[in-house]
Order: structure tokens, then C-alpha cells, then sequence
């Protein structure tokens, strides 16, 4: 009986197992395909302005680009039962294609060096509270419904910002949003790591909950790191 036991547990763990990696290669994959197109774009001036710039000024790509991103969520979100893996797959591409064009920006603004230092800092804080996520026996439940009240205020408070362009306020909500985003991480972690243990979930929707779980982790990640680079980088 015990050796039945442990038979399922170890099965289970390697399912677990098996679900945090499809998670990161998720990750790890729009996060190649985002780089490599951001670098490759906004390394090259000439290209960057033939695709966001014009005569008369920006683009109509360039609104494109930073918009659509946001409705291709929503499309993978709400067909999420009825679209096949493949067709989710290919969305996802897409998503990672157009945050690479819309990241090209950041090579025109900061240096090569401040931006490889920021990745890594993004990095490293992102390791370190994916780990305490996965490992904590604290329930985050409460503190990530916390935290995603403050992504709330956040985003109202930025909006606000756009028309008072106060300097001081643009510091505050970049602070908060450093907390907020690595708090996120270790709070999505535990999720991820209860659906990774979740016997009931198999086949195509556990694919599927893999793939949201890496673009929900690549998301807060990107958004990590772009609020360091907002602190620390430097035109230099």
C-alpha cells in the first residue's frame, strides 16, 4: 500500500514537474522572439523610423503596435475554451512579436549597458521571488488581491499623470510598481504551482493553463522590468 503511495505521489510530481517547465519555456520563448526583434529593430535607426516614423510624425503602425497587444489577450482570455491549442499557440506568437516591436523603443532611449544591467537586476528579483513563491506555505491569496488593487491604482494614477506630468507623482507610482510587480510573481507563482498539483486538470486545457501561466509570468516580468529601467536607466 505504501509503495502505491509513493508510485502516485512521484507521478504527480512528475506531472507537477512537467507543467512549471512547459510554464518557463513559455516564458523563456516570448521573451527570445520579444528580444530578438526588439534588439534587431531598435539597434537599426533607419528601420526603427521607417516603421514609427513619418513626415508629419509618428506613424499609424506605431499605435498599432502598442495597442494591439492588449486585444489579442482578450481574444486568447476569452476563447480560451473554444480555441484549439494551435490557434491559442499562434496568438501567443503574435503577442510575443508585437511586444518585441513595441520594446524596440527602449534601445532609442537608454544605453546598451543600462539596459543589460536592468535585465539582469529584473532578473535576479524575479528569481529570487519565483522561488519564495513556489516554496512559501504562507497563502498569498489575500496579498495578491492586494496587490492587483494597487496595479488598479496604478494605472488610474498614471492616467492622471498623463495631463498633470508631475515628476514626483511619476516617482511614487514607479516605486510602487517595482513592489507590486515582484509581489506578483511570487503570488502567481503559488498559483501556478496549485495548478501544476491539480490532478483534475489533463490533456489540452492543461496545455492551454501551461501557456497562460508563461505569458501571465513573461507579462509581470516585462513589466518589471521596464519600471527598473524607468529608475535606473540612463541615456549615457
Amino acid at each position: 500500500m505504501n509503495d502505491y503511495l509513493n508510485n502516485e505521489q512521484s507521478v504527480s510530481s512528475d506531472i507537477a514537474r512537467d507543467f512549471i517547465r512547459s510554464v518557463y519555456t513559455y516564458m523563456f520563448a516570448a521573451l527570445s522572439i520579444s528580444g530578438i526583434i526588439a534588439y534587431t529593430i531598435g539597434t537599426d535607426e533607419e528601420v526603427f523610423n521607417s516603421l514609427f516614423i513619418t513626415a508629419t510624425g509618428v506613424s499609424p503602425l506605431f499605435y498599432v503596435v502598442m495597442f494591439s497587444p492588449i486585444v489579442v489577450v482578450l481574444a486568447m482570455s476569452i476563447g480560451l475554451e473554444r480555441l484549439s491549442m494551435r490557434t491559442i499557440l499562434v496568438l501567443f506568437i503574435l503577442y510575443s512579436v508585437l511586444m518585441g516591436l513595441s520594446l524596440s523603443f527602449i534601445f532609442m532611449m537608454y544605453s546598451m549597458g543600462s539596459i543589460a544591467l536592468t535585465f539582469f537586476a529584473a532578473s535576479g528579483a524575479f528569481g529570487i521571488m519565483a522561488v519564495l513563491g513556489y516554496t512559501t506555505k504562507t497563502d498569498l491569496t489575500k496579498f495578491g488581491s492586494l496587490l492587483y488593487m494597487a496595479l488598479g491604482g496604478i494605472i488610474i494614477a498614471s492616467i492622471i499623470n498623463m495631463f498633470m506630468h508631475s515628476s514626483g507623482m511619476d516617482k511614487m507610482i514607479t516605486y510602487i510598481g517595482v513592489f507590486v510587480f515582484t509581489g506578483l510573481v511570487a503570488y502567481k507563482m503559488q498559483m501556478l504551482k496549485e495548478l501544476a498539483h491539480n490532478a483534475e486538470l489533463e490533456g489540452e486545457q492543461r496545455n492551454k493553463l501551461a501557456l497562460f501561466g508563461g505569458l501571465s509570468l513573461y507579462i509581470t516580468f516585462i513589466n518589471l522590468f521596464l519600471t527598473l529601467l524607468r529608475l535606473f536607466g540612463s541615456r549615457d
